[in-house]
């Protein structure tokens, strides 16, 4: 983990407990389910958006998702 991936972890929690919807969308994109979550349950409540903002950025890693079809062998 180098310097700017720290400060950009920093910058994402400090995001994520001013406003929660950010910070995941710093890391997430806003088109992902992660952020849509967030931001219901920041309109449900503060805090389980700050809660659940700060453990999707530190423990859900952004590039888990695979193309599907990638798991398959093409035999021609």
């Amino acid at each position: 983990m180098g310097l700017c991936s720290c400060c950009c972890r920093c910058l994402e929690l400090l995001c994520s407990v001013l406003l929660p919807p950010l910070g995941v969308c710093l890391r997430h994109g806003c088109c992902s389910m992660e952020f849509w979550i967030s931001v219901l349950l920041t309109i449900l409540g503060y805090l389980p958006g700050v809660l659940y903002a700060v453990y999707v950025i530190c423990s859900v890693d952004p590039d888990r998702r695979r193309d599907p079809d990638e798991d398959y062998v093409y035999v021609g």
